[in-house]
């Protein structure tokens, strides 16, 4: 079984046992949260598809851990202009893992 959430402005495809590196939640480490956004819920050939979201579905999981990304880099630089602006950027991130899906 699988579903579809969505959380921090992006959508996950998710099914039970599986670990996702979504944007960061304001949860403990080892606590449980619930997913109510979920737009799709399928089993095999058997799909629901929510308008927009699927009614009575859920999306449970456990906090791994949090952490930050690799840096990135970011420039800024018009050539001739003697200007250029340079700055690194980490982004936060939760892992969690996919205890449970119903719908």
């Amino acid at each position: 079984m699988f579903a579809v959430i969505n959380t921090g402005g992006k959508q996950y495809r998710v099914s039970e046992g599986t670990i996702v590196r979504i944007e960061k939640l304001e949860a403990e480490e080892g606590s449980t949260v619930e997913f109510d956004q979920v737009l799709l819920v399928g089993s095999g050939a058997d799909v629901q598809v929510g308008k927009p979201l699927v009614a009575g579905a859920k999306v449970t999981a456990t906090v791994e851990k949090h952490g930050k990304g690799d840096k990135v880099r970011i420039v800024k630089f018009r050539r001739r202009k003697h200007y250029k602006r340079e700055k690194t950027h980490r982004q936060h991130y939760t892992l969690i893992k996919v205890t449970g899906i119903s719908a």
